[in-house]
């Protein structure tokens, strides 16, 4: 089971200057432990955004990475390798994480979405796919909304009703 998770503005912006707009304990926290024991999947800007750039504690860190060389994760160097990789976990939860590219490519692959909501604009330079916009997609769970660290975020899942095969 493939799922994207992922925090968004109103605007379905996701990231600036290689980081996060909002600091968000509450989506933070969720991220943790949704993730934990996991298989996340990212690109190497997303992995070079991490404290210290280090891979994410406790769970199997796969990197899209042209360039970089670590042992302290599985780099993959093409997208081919990548779908290779994630067949290969088919029978595990797998998490991508991000940016903005690995989303748009693996999004078709996605069984969920977990989106969070929140409801704020962050100057984003970063977006994800509108899923509201994308016939593929249908929101099946909606939270109720709650503050965050001053903003007001909802968790939300979207299902894609056409998931494609790696």
């Amino acid at each position: 089971m493939i799922y994207a998770i992922v925090h968004a503005d109103k605007e379905w912006g996701i990231g600036k200057g290689n980081d996060m707009m909002f600091s968000l304990p509450k989506d933070m926290k969720f991220f943790r432990e949704t993730t934990m024991g996991h298989t996340v999947v990212m690109g190497g800007n997303t992995l070079r955004s991490f404290p210290n750039q280090k891979p994410l504690k406790n769970r199997v860190n796969i990197v899209l990475s042209r360039g970089q060389v670590r042992d302290d994760c599985v780099i993959v160097r093409s997208y081919e390798a990548l779908k290779s990789e994630l067949k290969a976990r088919e029978n595990e939860e797998i998490y991508v994480i991000g940016g903005g590219e690995v989303y748009k490519a693996l999004l078709p692959y996605c069984n969920f979405a977990l989106v969070t909501k929140v409801d704020a604009v962050g100057g984003a330079e970063v977006f994800f796919p509108n899923l509201d916009q994308n016939p593929d997609f249908v929101c099946v769970d909606e939270g109720e909304p709650t503050e965050d660290n001053g903003h007001t975020i909802r968790f939300t899942k979207y299902e894609n009703k056409r998931v494609q095969k790696l």
